[in-house]
């Protein structure tokens, strides 16, 4: 893996991005704003109003689920282009055939499109706590803090979900993926409500998302509320999952790659 051809493969996709931003618009500052006013006013008048307040720590409803949706629009970006996009390159636009005439090898093709997942993230991320700024559900020096767990678990999904797709024949599996897996993710890993609040049998499961360890960092930098573990345990999980998907990727990349 070469420093120069990985930053190659990010300037590509960068390249591709000018032409095709309008398309995102929408998810990155429309959707923040879409939830943030149902989800976290709409309904957190109600919460507010309730026994449930107690449950989220004395927090408002929108401070409590402005860090978890933060996140959860990490996982949900991370996994997106993880997906699709990579069995496009493989199978239907063969762009990644083509990039491996070039001196790029399939580890710089990997890291080259982690890399620009992460500028994804990164800018995704910030645009989310700006917004939840302006909602006055965090201080903005703090909230700028929720982005990097924020980066961290989208791109520990991004990797999954890439080594996956590489090694799928049809896109049946990614459907199943989204349907079975992410959405799920998405409404029992801590972002509307407390894992504590789930069946005892469940929680332990919960406890097993990188989606949740991502969502108690954030809540816990944003918020100043603490981890229900070491904010390194955290960490250390969500790294594990970038490198152990990272690794499977450049053998599911490669065997597809190669054939």
């Amino acid at each position: 893996m070469a420093v120069p051809t990985v930053a190659r493969v990010i300037e590509a996709h960068a390249l591709v991005y000018r032409r095709t931003w309008r398309g995102s618009v929408i998810s990155t500052f429309f959707s923040p704003v879409l939830y943030l006013v149902a989800m976290g006013i709409g309904l957190g008048s109600l919460v507010d109003q309730g026994a449930g307040r107690a449950d989220l720590g004395g927090l408002t409803y929108l401070a409590f689920l402005a860090p978890g949706l933060l996140v959860a629009t990490a996982m949900q970006t991370g996994a997106g282009d993880g997906s699709w996009p990579v069995m496009a390159g493989i199978k239907w636009t063969k762009t990644y055939h083509a990039t491996l005439a070039t001196p790029v090898g399939v580890r710089d093709l990997v890291i080259g499109h982690l890399g620009w997942v992460a500028v994804r993230l990164t800018f995704v991320s910030v645009v989310f706590v700006a917004i939840m700024v302006a909602f006055g559900a965090v201080e903005s020096w703090a909230g700028m803090a929720a982005v990097v767990p924020a980066v961290l678990t989208g791109l520990a999904f991004a990797a999954a979900t890439s080594a996956y797709a590489a090694y799928l024949d049809t896109d049946t599996g990614l459907s199943t993926l989204f349907r079975f897996g992410i959405v799920p993710m998405f409404l029992f890993s801590g972002t509307f409500f407390p894992v504590s609040q789930l069946p005892d049998w469940l929680e332990p499961l919960a406890n097993l998302v990188p989606l949740w360890h991502g969502v108690e960092l954030a809540r816990g930098l944003a918020l100043g509320t603490g981890t229900t573990w070491s904010p390194w345990i955290h960490t250390a999980y969500l790294a594990a999952w970038i490198v152990g998907g990272t690794a499977v990727a450049f053998r599911t990349f490669g065997g597809k790659l190669r054939q």
